[in-house]
């Protein structure tokens, strides 16, 4: 008689993409939020005092961007390693069992994510992130862990399209393989070498492997969960991440077995949970899948711990004081909604410090925040995260005006409607796979220019939408000289594919482009700007215009009510 346990009831509890979302506090907005890892850690202490149950928890990546709490601990931990990084004392205090390290994690830089690969109490995976050294996975491929007796693999990939994003410094020494190609690598050597009872993927990419134009045949495509669910047989549990999507999937792989994939979201809104029945097979000494169910739980019902609010206390009052500290005078407000559709100050004092900063000829900017506002009167800290959500640098490239004017008719493609009628939409729309309508494109890719004067044509097509008409100053343009032009370094690196599919450049030629890369994040630029400023009047530099105008100021009402629900913009 063995003495394995007839029936192991295995629940897995998987957070992902919770940039800074750690406490039920926005540092940004300066208030209470919905969710937070301080209620799933509710929930979580709820779940382990079953004793008839074993829980697995899990993160798929991307917690240490997003929150100026976790900007603030990636800034101090990059200059002093004896610093705790908030994330580090958060998730071990929380028992996680593994994590997938995501995109934005690697944006963090080497110092902070090699400190913390460190500081974990518990293995961060991706296969498929290569040193180059080595030829080896730079971080953990997979981990084992045991539960009374069921043994269970965890296989962690990342999306691969890191070097389209991020500048080489963030991951120098670092290839990122196909996702497809390393899962079934691994896979092999797990159930070879390991003979795990249940395999598990833990993917920081997406459902969608159409996103950005790609297809099921795209080399290294950036959203590969399912893909690897259908042509890699072998997981039981694939749990997706990085496209902040709510997903509860089951498909069948070319074997026809059921693998189910599950997408939490983001910002702590819900947990992927997946409870599995193993019963042992006396036969064969081994445990057997016998049943599994997943699903999506929403996390806004739980309070937040005591005991961890009271634990962190001090880490939440330091970043309060360090995002209320006021840097100027805005004059008047601006909002980034208004940025989705028109030439705004929003984005024109970005293009303005940018060109300020830079003395380039021509600024490429876009909206990175959906529906934002900086209020009239004294601006924070905080109100920086609103203006800039990203940790970007700030890159000076040598383009063409023939590779500026593609680079403008690629960015109002994706961005505007081709309108054949005064009642068509403003905006690019599309039918997702549950058959909403949402925007084509994400709004951080509607990029415009300062520097030149131009106009976008709404009624003609992709090729011939942008007419410029001169430079800013009244000179004119050329489309056969080289200009000087600031952007940031997601662009820079090919990020949205303005440069690459619309400006026609390829990747490899895109740092012989570089003339200048800032040793500073844009928001700290913007920040040291705004102080040395101190009054600020950020208004629209009126150098861009959407026609015919009527056209233009329909589709803008249509388009704003399927954004925002029939508000008032």
């Amino acid at each position: 008689m063995s003495n394995n346990e007839e029936i192991v009831q295995l629940k897995f509890i998987t957070t992902s993409d919770i940039h800074g979302a750690i406490f039920q506090y926005d540092f940004i907005e300066d208030e209470v939020t919905s969710s937070s890892l301080a209620q799933i850690f509710t929930y979580i202490t709820e779940q382990r005092q079953n004793p008839n149950q074993e829980i697995i928890l899990l993160d798929n990546g991307d917690i240490l961007q997003g929150q100026p709490l976790v900007f603030y601990s990636n800034l101090f931990y990059e200059k002093n390693r004896d610093f705790q990084h908030i994330c580090a004392q958060v998730m071990n205090y929380m028992q996680y069992d593994a994590a997938a390290i995501g995109n934005h994690d690697i944006e963090a830089g080497h110092d902070v994510y090699d400190g913390l690969k460190d500081d974990f109490d518990f293995p961060w995976l991706a296969a498929n992130a290569i040193c180059k050294k080595t030829d080896e996975p730079y971080f953990e491929p997979y981990t084992i862990i045991n539960r009374k007796g069921v043994k269970i693999a965890i296989l962690g990939l990342i999306t691969p399209a890191i070097p389209m994003w991020l500048p080489e410094s963030k991951w120098e020494g670092i290839e990122f393989e196909d996702m497809i190609i390393t899962a079934r690598k691994w896979v092999e050597h797990i159930k070879e070498v390991e003979k795990p009872d249940l395999l598990v993927g833990l993917f920081h990419a997406g459902i969608d492997y159409t996103y950005n134009r790609q297809t099921a045949d795209t080399y290294k495509n950036e959203n590969a969960s399912i893909l690897v669910a259908q042509n890699v047989p072998g997981f039981d549990i694939i749990f997706a991440g990085h496209d902040h999507q709510e997903n509860n999937l089951q498909i069948e792989n070319v074997e026809g077995e059921k693998v189910i994939i599950l997408n939490p979201k983001s910002l702590a809104n819900f947990v992927s949970l997946v409870s599995v029945e193993m019963k042992y097979n006396q036969e064969n000494g081994r445990y057997e899948k016998y049943d599994i169910i997943g699903l999506n739980l929403q996390m806004n019902f739980c309070e937040t711990n005591s005991e961890f609010k009271k634990k962190f206390e001090k880490q939440v009052n330091t970043v309060k004081k360090y995002v209320s500290e006021n840097i100027g005078f805005f004059n008047r407000s601006i909002s980034s909604r208004e940025s989705l559709f028109a030439d705004t100050g929003f984005v024109d004092l970005i293009h303005r410090i940018q060109l300020e900063h830079t003395k380039a000829d021509i600024s490429f900017a876009a909206p990175l925040s959906f529906d934002s506002v900086i209020k009239k009167g004294e601006v924070y800290v905080r109100d920086m995260f609103k203006l800039y959500k990203f940790d970007n640098l700030l890159y000076i490239v040598r383009l063409t005006g023939e590779e500026i004017k593609k680079y403008l008719e690629f960015s109002y493609g994706l961005w505007f409607n081709r309108m054949r009628s005064i009642n068509d939409t403003l905006l690019n729309f599309k039918h997702n796979f549950k058959g909403e309508l949402v925007m084509a494109e994400k709004y951080y890719n509607f990029s415009s220019a300062a520097g030149i004067n131009y106009s976008v044509y709404l009624k003609k097509p992709y090729g011939q939408k942008i007419e410029i008409h001169s430079m800013a100053n009244g000179q004119a343009f050329d489309e056969k000289k080289i200009y000087n032009v600031v952007l940031n370094s997601y662009r820079g690196n090919g990020g949205g594919g303005h440069l690459i599919e619309g400006s026609k450049i390829p990747h490899a030629e895109l740092h012989k482009r570089i003339l200048w890369k800032s040793e500073k994040d844009v928001r700290t630029i913007i920040m040291d700007w705004i102080k040395k400023t101190n009054t600020v009047t950020p208004s629209a530099l009126g150098q861009w215009r959407a026609v015919p105008k009527s056209w233009w100021h329909r589709g803008r009402l249509i388009s704003i009510k399927v954004l925002f629900n029939n508000k008032k913009s």
